[in-house]
């Protein structure tokens, strides 16, 4: 019985890969397409990169995602990991067990809520201040930082678990202030999970259509939103040009973080043994 589990186990992980990757696997053939075709293949082409370079409102609308994204990103990054270390520190269990659960929430409820709420918190907002049309890019990146935040936290807190508290105190009673020894000795201990919650942050802005529907004004499209307006009629072939350079360019990032935190590792380990 056990060998034929251990036989079987390779056949799964292999259908299971094909079943997750055989759909980029298409887009990225028929971005070569010649022909306007999703059925038919007739020869390798670059003619939808020319296309795509050409079509000004994905380019614009890709530039605003990408906008979005990083900012986004980067700001849940800072404050994530400052909430992180708050939540961490706090004294009294039942606050710290329910500041936590709060801020799980935004990653429970539906994007569809969020997104409503968020919705008709902005335009309340702008109603209280006599302003008409608030809705724009400001109102998308506070929607992306909120949704955003709670998996920063959630990736930075368990390396602050893993953190020597009694290091930032040896670094204060050497003449470091507070502050000094956060930077010093702390981030560089949980720099590994800030970089996590960083990467998902920035998938989840890259991706997110639901609550960009609801608080994106009209001259705020992201990328997403464009080419679900294109499904209405038929999503053009550049698309898949673009959607293919998305992807590599997201797995050479992903290679390069992942390498950068092998070789952290590594000379850790390489201090530890001497």
């Amino acid at each position: 019985m056990k060998r034929k589990r251990s036989v079987l186990m390779p056949v799964y992980a292999v259908l299971i890969l094909v079943f997750l990757y055989a759909p980029i696997l298409v887009l990225v053939v028929y971005s070569f397409n010649a022909a306007n075709s999703t059925a038919q293949l007739h020869g390798f082409s670059l003619k939808w990169y020319r296309e795509l370079f050409h079509d000004a409102a994905t380019l614009d609308a890709f530039r605003n995602t990408m906008i979005l994204a990083v900012s986004s990103s980067l700001i849940s990054g800072v404050l994530g990991t400052v909430s992180a270390v708050g939540i961490f520190k706090m004294k009294n269990k039942w606050v710290k067990n329910v500041t936590r659960g709060v801020t799980n929430i935004p990653m429970m409820n539906p994007d569809i809520v969020t997104g409503i709420s968020m919705m008709l918190l902005f335009v309340f907002a702008g109603r209280m201040l006599g302003r008409t049309g608030v809705l724009g890019f400001p109102t998308m990146l506070i929607a992306h930082i909120t949704f955003c935040l709670p998996y920063v936290i959630l990736s930075v807190l368990p390396k602050l678990r893993q953190t020597d508290v009694n290091l930032s105190e040896a670094a204060q009673d050497l003449g470091c202030t507070p502050i000094q020894s956060f930077f010093k000795v702390v981030l560089p201990a949980i720099l590994p999970g800030v970089l996590t919650g960083v990467m998902i942050a920035f998938t989840l802005s890259l991706d997110d259509f639901v609550i960009s529907y609801f608080v994106s004004g009209p001259t705020s499209q992201t990328l997403p939103i464009r080419i679900f307006a294109m499904t209405k009629k038929r999503v053009t072939p550049d698309m898949y040009a673009l959607s293919t350079i998305m992807f590599f360019a997201i797995l050479f990032l992903l290679i390069i973080i992942n390498y950068i935190q092998m070789r952290g590792e590594k000379k850790q380990i390489e201090k530890v043994k001497y």
